[in-house]
């Protein structure tokens, strides 16, 4: 890996903050991807696409420094800033969650750290002013409010817990708030929305909006694509191609090239049996201009032999039937030493319905499931299975590796030949080709697999023991663009019942027909709708001005933050205060003017940036007044 400065050739040349030239990566037979070229510049938001297995992971651990390249350079500019947010990230485990924060380079956070520790002896006046000029001198307070929004936002007001206490996902988003806060320059992230709840991506979504940090990421989440990123990369069959727009451009850009590829392979068919033809009446002499043909028919053999492995499951399984009695649950309470997940819950499920569940994580979306299967026994109540449910459960846990185990000998597990509908069948072999296994890779050990592959294997087993009640919980983690539009269809066309627990929210407004909302505390919503539907209904709702009645069981963003506020901090929750009652009669204002029936496209387009900004100011000032009131609370 190089790092260096990359120069400017010309006066207004995008400012370049990574080149990659070249670039080869290969494990022994198996070559991921070769001589591949790209570069990011200032700004950009790039989304880095391709399947399964393909090398997107390794691509991120060669930037980052974790594995090397087998040839090719990596240049990053010299002089800025760079985070890495992977999917495994590694900490001091012996550390709090506030040390591993202020461990980082950024002196900024040392100035806050002294300023947070002097609030704890404000006797000590001198400490404290000190601490108060360095706030000054460095202007913190911005910093500081981000610096607490973001590990509000996350989850992570707890900052004496120990690393080692956290869970998997905690830890990546402590890797998260830390390569946020430090503000990079330039920004790699592998699967960032992993481990959050849609609370949290939908911020997400509106920080990298605001903030202006350069980004290269690895995502699935098409939501995510649509909203934040401004252009996309695809690894496809060892090729780039770079798109420079959204997901919906990207979609529109490369249909368009595979169905252009498609007419040049078809033309490279007919040119090929002509050649061929030609080919075999040749004398064994050879003429020069003879020779030159012969050379540009291995060209023209090779383009006409040129096929896509981009297949569709489709298949007609042969579900067992469903009977007139489905899933009941009857009064069913289920709680814990310290949280109510259950309280009296009541629900009969139909024939045939779709089931999205959302809520914040820990609201117990995943004991909801284990209650459902019997994996988990409920405190109180029935829960009522029907004689002829058959469920298939897609867990969070994946599938079980055994050693030396292949990918053909997992599906075989369940018979050489799977049942279809009019007395069909398919073979294992075939059943996997469709599950974008190709006969090559079925025969490689499941240890080999990359973590995506091993997700794909895993839905694979569950789909084809013909269940006819699907549950998936986070499905779509791990799992590549084509595949989740290859499940999309295939459940979309799936007869049975199906619940979908997840934060992809286009896979859930594609596939769900209603949602059961965790609130917590044992509350559950049911909505009749998707989550845009749902989305839009919450919007709609009239905005309830926050007291501090209502905010007696919020916690505050750090436990041993002291009690009352000083000065300053008084005095800017009445200065948040007023300005927010005069923000909230600006946006009043300003929606009313969309009445005006004259207002031309232009006119609206306006009154939408001044009404987003107004929206973003207040989301920003109730943050922070919420922060201080809960100070005031303990």
């Amino acid at each position: 890996m190089i790092f260096g400065f990359y120069p400017l050739f010309a006066k207004n040349f995008p400012l370049n903050y990574l080149t990659v030239e070249n670039i080869s990566k290969s494990y022994g037979e198996l070559t991921l991807f070769e001589n591949i070229s790209f570069s990011v510049h200032k700004d950009q938001k790039i989304a880095f696409v391709a399947k399964n297995g393909t090398g997107k992971t390794s691509i991120l651990n060669i930037l980052s420094g974790d594995d090397t390249a087998d040839s090719g350079d990596v240049i990053f500019r010299k002089d800025i800033n760079v985070s890495f947010l992977s999917q495994d990230p590694k900490f001091d485990e012996k550390r709090t969650i506030e040390d591993t924060i202020l461990a980082s380079d950024n002196p900024i956070l040392k100035v806050i750290s002294n300023y947070e520790k002097a609030l704890l002896n404000p006797e000590d006046t001198d400490t404290y002013q000190a601490a108060f000029d360095a706030m000054e001198h460095h202007q913190a307070w911005d910093f500081e409010t981000l610096y607490k929004q973001v590990l509000f936002k996350l989850k992570l007001e707890n900052l004496d817990h120990k690393v080692s206490t956290l869970s998997g996902g905690q830890k990546k988003r402590l890797a998260l708030a830390n390569a946020l806060i430090n503000k990079p320059d330039l920004l790699v992230l592998d699967e960032p929305t992993n481990h959050l709840d849609l609370e949290m991506i939908e911020w997400l979504e509106s920080f990298f909006a605001k903030e202006n940090i350069t980004l290269f990421m690895v995502t699935h989440d098409r939501y995510f694509l649509e909203r934040v990123c401004n252009e996309i990369i695809e690894l496809d069959e060892g090729q780039l191609h770079s798109y420079k727009g959204n997901y919906s451009y990207y979609l529109e850009k490369r249909n368009a090239r595979i169905e252009q590829q498609a007419v040049e392979t078809g033309k490279a068919k007919q040119l090929f049996k002509k050649e061929l033809d030609w080919m075999r009446r040749q004398p064994k002499a050879r003429t020069t201009k003879s020779k030159s043909r012969i050379d540009d028919f291995a060209d023209i053999k090779h383009r006409a032999h040129q096929r896509r492995n981009d297949h569709e499951v489709q298949l007609e399984l042969n579900m067992e039937r469903l009977g007139s009695k489905i899933l009941e649950f009857h009064k069913v309470s289920k709680a814990y030493i310290d949280k109510t997940i259950l309280d009296g819950f009541n629900y009969m499920f139909q024939k045939g319905e779709r089931v999205g569940i959302i809520g914040k994580n820990g609201t117990g979306k995943t004991t909801f499931l284990n209650i459902l299967t019997e994996t988990a026994k409920p405190d109180s109540g029935k829960v009522i299975t029907g004689d002829t449910i058959k469920f298939g459960y897609y867990t969070q846990n994946g599938i079980t590796i055994k050693p030396e185990q292949k990918v053909i000998d997992v599906i075989r597990e369940f018979g050489d030949y799977i049942p279809l509908k009019k007395g069909k069948q398919i073979s294992a072999q075939q059943l996997l080709e469709r599950f974008l296994f190709s006969r090559k890779k079925q025969y490689d050990f499941v240890e080999k697999l990359s973590g995506g592959e091993r997700k794909r294997l895993y839905l694979c087993t569950v789909l084809i023991q013909n269940p006819n009640f699907l549950i998936l919980d986070e499905p779509t983690n791990d799992l590549d663009i084509v595949t989740l539009n290859v499940l999309e269809s295939f459940l979309l066309d799936f007869p049975g019942c199906v619940i979908v627990v997840t934060h992809d929210r286009y896979f859930m407004d594609k596939v769900i027909d209603h949602l059961l909302i965790f609130k917590g505390d044992g509350v559950i919503e049911d909505f009749p709708g998707n989550y845009t539907d749902y989305r839009v209904y919450e919007d709609s709702q009239p905005v309830i001005t926050k007291t501090s009645e209502g905010k007696k069981d919020k916690q505050s963003w750090k436990k041993n933050e002291v009690s009352k506020l000083s000065y300053n901090e008084e005095k800017e929750l009445k200065n948040i205060e007023s300005k927010l009652k005069s923000l909230a009669f600006d946006k009043k204002e300003l929606e009313n003017k969309f009445h005006n029936p004259e207002l031309s496209q232009d006119d609206i387009n306006k009154l939408s940036a001044e009404l987003q900004k107004i929206i973003d100011t207040i989301e920003t000032k109730e943050e922070r007044w919420l922060e201080l009131s809960s100070m005031l609370e303990d």
